[in-house]
């Protein structure tokens, strides 16, 4: 089969270019996913996120090399594996980042294409806010934003002890600015899931010049000369070749730059190693991997209102009848954002994501009793980290290693200290009175730099937010251009989130969005090239 256009990933980028390059009747795409379709329930009913963790099928399951500065642990990686990739298994928090970011961005790049000014509209295009448009937000887009349905008591709690510390409420994380608590919006539309697929697959799934193939699993791109011709992939237990005018890796931060060092593309010591003859030596692949490492404050709660020992049976029954209760809770409901000492500059360096239930162990260690949990973030850390290859098996897992808290100046440790301090504060103000019990964990409650340290080492995690690993720019670490094309081959581009110089501030899923819908206009040539 011949393509125009052949789309690795049907993910949060994937999707969009899926949708927005096929509204061209003459383009003839094809859409690959290597995992299956989106119809499991959970997916759909928002606090089904609690069952998602254990669902392997729908999961890349991915875990990292021990990490030194964290006791030597293995880190977990949950990514989608699915139609709508991790939008379809994520929180749902719906957060830009702050324009700072993005004119970041636009001078590392050097192409103004990716300033503030030139990403909005692409946000705005996105969107389609509950709340309305104004200056901020779009109303018209595929993808649905608005408020939650349903929130704890604890939430509320939360909003209120954040701000007796000190920290301005906020209605909009995404409008004038980001400072400060309140409730995040969410990628929700009528109180179920609105992951990319469902926003802009399944509008476009009947389209005749649109084709998507669940279950495959691309092995390599084909290369002829410095030219992408097509892709090999498995589908049904046998291999398939497909060429193709264009091929956009939309893989994520770590299977894109997996697949391009399994098609030559890479580090060529690295490609040798594993006997894979080298296309074009491209350093930058698999460098400069960057995630917002977390780390949890958990108590106990005096009163049995939080989420912990619900009635599924009931809490189903009532989000089937009315898509309200409970189950249309995306569970981290209140979000705040904050700047420490030690901010470099005007942006927040901190985000907080409260949970009206205990999570440890992003879920799969069920505690008993009832409690809350503060997930805490440094936004920009230092620290870099690499994806390579195990092996020229494109089955083979990748080897991930994101080096957390390695930076040489300590400032990632530093600030981290400072987030899990912000958290605790928050845990003793006042509201929090009629609900506080005792530490889950019993070295939990130091406030020492020292203890927090340890505790920090002992218990932190990933927050699922990896990026850069085909990052965009024309320094010798770059792997694509300002139009997402890769350097030194023809015919491929990557678009998703691994093509980030730097890590937003704050979730990467809307993003990785935008980034698809400024390809998309890239590609077509909708506006300025």
């Amino acid at each position: 089969m011949t393509y125009d256009t052949i789309i690795i990933g049907a993910g949060s980028a994937g999707c969009v270019l899926a949708n927005r390059l096929s509204e061209n009747p003459n383009r003839r795409v094809l859409l690959l996913e290597a995992g299956p379709r989106d119809w499991h329930p959970f997916i759909h009913m928002p606090a089904g996120i609690a069952k998602l963790a254990s669902m392997k099928r729908i999961n890349w399951d991915y875990t990292t090399l021990p990490q030194a500065q964290l006791g030597n642990r293995r880190i977990w990686w949950p990514r989608g594996k699915v139609l709508g990739g991790s939008s379809s298994i994520n929180a749902m928090c719906y957060i830009r980042g702050v324009a700072h970011d993005y004119d970041d961005w636009a001078r590392r790049v050097g192409d103004a294409r990716w300033n503030w000014q030139h990403v909005l509209p692409a946000f705005k295009r996105a969107e389609a806010n509950s709340r309305g448009a104004d200056e901020f937000h779009g109303a018209d887009g595929p993808l649905a934003v608005q408020d939650l349905r349903h929130h704890s008591v604890l939430t509320q709690t939360f909003i209120d002890a954040a701000h007796s510390v000190g920290l301005p409420l906020n209605p909009d994380f995404n409008g004038a600015q980001q400072e400060g608590v309140g409730f995040y919006q969410v990628t929700q539309k009528d109180g179920a899931r609105c992951s990319s697929a469902a926003a802009y697959l399944r509008p476009a799934h009947g389209r005749g010049n649109l084709h998507i193939v669940t279950r495959a699993a691309v092995q390599r791109v084909r290369l002829d000369g410095q030219r992408a011709v097509g892709v090999d992939y498995r589908h049904l237990g046998r291999e398939v070749h497909a060429a193709g005018g264009e091929v956009i890796a939309c893989g994520g931060a770590i299977n894109s730059p997996q697949l391009l060092m399994l098609s030559g593309i890479g580090p060529a010591d690295h490609l040798r190693e594993h006997g894979i003859g080298v296309a074009h030596d491209l350093a930058g692949v698999g460098g400069n991997l960057q995630d917002h490492l977390d780390v949890c404050t958990l108590q106990h709660c005096s009163q049995p209102v939080s989420y912990d020992r619900l009635n599924e049976v009931a809490v189903a029954i009532q989000y089937l009848l009315h898509h309200n209760g409970p189950g249309a809770s995306n569970v981290a409901e209140g979000g705040a954002f904050a700047r420490t000492p030690l901010a470099p500059d005007a942006r927040c360096d901190v985000q907080l994501h409260f949970i009206p239930a205990m999570i440890d162990d992003h879920g799969r260690n069920r505690l008993p009793g009832y409690g809350y949990t503060m997930h805490a973030c440094m936004l920009r850390p230092h620290s870099r980290g690499t994806i390579r290859l195990a092996s020229a098996d494109p089955a083979a897992k990748p080897v991930i290693q994101p080096n957390y808290l390695s930076d040489a100046d300590g400032f990632d440790l530093a600030t981290t200290i400072h987030a899990a301090r912000l958290s605790r504060d928050i845990f003793d103000a006042a509201p929090f009175d009629a609900y506080r019990g005792g530490e889950v964990f019993a070295d939990a409650g130091g406030r020492s730099d020292a203890d927090l340290a340890a505790y920090i080492r002992r218990k932190a995690e990933t927050v699922y937010h990896p990026v850069g690993t085909c990052k965009m720019g024309n320094d010798d670490g770059a792997v694509v251009d300002a139009e997402l094309r890769v350097h030194g081959i023809a015919g491929l581009r990557v678009v998703d989130a691994s093509i980030m110089p730097c890590l937003p501030s704050g979730n990467t899923n809307a993003p990785t969005i935008m980034i698809a819908e400024r390809a998309a206009e890239l590609i077509t040539g909708a506006q300025e090239t």
